[in-house]
This record gives C-alpha cells, structure tokens and sequence, in this order.
C-alpha cells in the first residue's frame, strides 16, 4: 500500500442504471435500481479508487457493506456515487458513501475493503479448492 492513502481522501463515480441493474419482478412499470446492483456499484467504486493507492501486486476485497437504500432510481438515470476514505487501519479501508440520482439522495452506506497481497490470495484460494475437492457435506 503505497503512503498517497489517507483518510479523508474523497472521489465520485457515475454509473447509469441499466436494465442489467434493475429489477424484474415488478414488471416494466416497477424497474428501478436494484440494492444489490448499487451494493455492486459501491465496490467497484471503491476498489477501482483504491487502486490507484495500491502497489501492483495488491487489490483489495470487501468484507463489509452496511447500507440504507432510501429512494428508487428509475432506469436509464444516473447516479452518484460519491465516497471518503473515513479510515485506514493498516490493511483495513473504511469509506463513507452517498449515492443520489437527479432528484434525490438514493442511499448512504459504510464500505469495509482488506487490502490483500495477489499471490498469496491465490494461494489461500489453492488450498482451499484442495481441501473442498476432498470434503464431503
């Protein structure tokens, strides 16, 4: 982890609400963003940000995401999603976020990421899919 990563760093992310990002299950009048796709949005924010602070043999991964989904976003808007790094306790990252369309603020959320070494999360990873492939449930 390079030194550039403090707290109170801050960026935004757009995204479009796409279909992809909608539900289905209130039909076409009821498509709206979807919690779990806008979950997904804030971590590929986050990470894509903490990238840039990163070493090239690092990324990261999240491990927590607490959020309020307050408001519906139609398809086809756009949203903001803006966040802070509110913390940095050695590989841990904690951001605040708030997202909004062009009307309202949609949601606020607490995002944890660990900040983990490539190679040796391939290998946990290895030796895990070695232990399943001899596990029965």
């Amino acid at each position: 982890m390079r030194s550039t990563l403090a707290a109170g760093l801050a960026a935004t992310r757009r995204f479009v609400v796409d279909r992809a990002r909608t539900i289905e299950f209130m039909g076409e009048e009821g498509r709206v963003y979807a919690t779990p796709a806008l979950v997904r949005d804030i971590e590929i924010a986050c990470r894509e940000f903490l990238l840039q602070h990163l070493d090239p043999d690092e990324d990261s991964v999240g491990t927590r995401v607490e959020i309020d989904h307050l408001a519906p976003t139609l398809m086809d808007m756009e949203v903001e999603i803006a966040f802070r790094v509110a913390e940095v306790k050695g590989r841990l990252v904690v951001f605040e976020v708030s997202a909004r369309d062009g009307v309202e603020s949609i949601a606020r959320a607490r995002h944890v990421r660990f900040v983990s070494d490539v190679a040796k999360t391939k290998e946990r990873l290895a030796a895990k899919r070695a232990k399943a492939a001899g596990a029965a449930l």
